[in-house]
């Protein structure tokens, strides 16, 4: 199984634990790391990496962070510059993170992480933009004879 690592600013990853957990219950091989005020940026590498090492079964690890060019991000991409099998995807949402721990297993890292980026794009709605093409009725909603 694909381990995962999600970090973010504050208590980014500490609330999407709690909304993981709810979703899809507990996780095996699956951290979460917040970096915190009282945390300099190499304390938070080295909890990514400790996090990283601890879910790694040999199969990988995909970091999840929220903001990409934060400091979560920038850390996990330093990780996975120097760690084989090791992918980071930065501007990670809930929908990602969730469907990452259902669709890790039996599948390559590389796929994975497809898989959560065609997640992550088809989860952003505008919701006026669904709410009016709803309402709309299709051309084909109207018989030739009229209403």
């Amino acid at each position: 199984m694909i381990g995962i690592v999600v970090s973010g600013h504050i208590n980014f990853a500490s609330g999407v634990k709690s909304a993981v957990t709810a979703i899809a219950g507990e996780q095996a091989q699956m951290k979460f790391v917040d970096f915190v005020e009282t945390m300099s940026t190499d304390d938070l590498e080295a909890d990514l990496r400790a996090a990283a090492a601890e879910v790694n079964s040999g199969e990988g690890v995909l970091f999840l962070t929220d903001i990409p060019g934060g400091s979560p991000s920038n850390r996990a991409t330093a990780i996975m510059m120097d760690t084989p099998l090791v992918e980071a995807i930065g501007g990670a949402n809930l929908p990602m993170i969730a469907n990452a721990a259902f669709e890790r297993d039996d599948v390559e890292l590389a796929e994975l992480v497809e898989i959560v980026l065609e997640i992550g794009h088809s989860c952003i709605k505008d919701m006026r933009k669904e709410l009016e093409a709803a309402m709309v009725p299709a051309a084909d909603d109207f018989d030739d004879e009229g209403l």
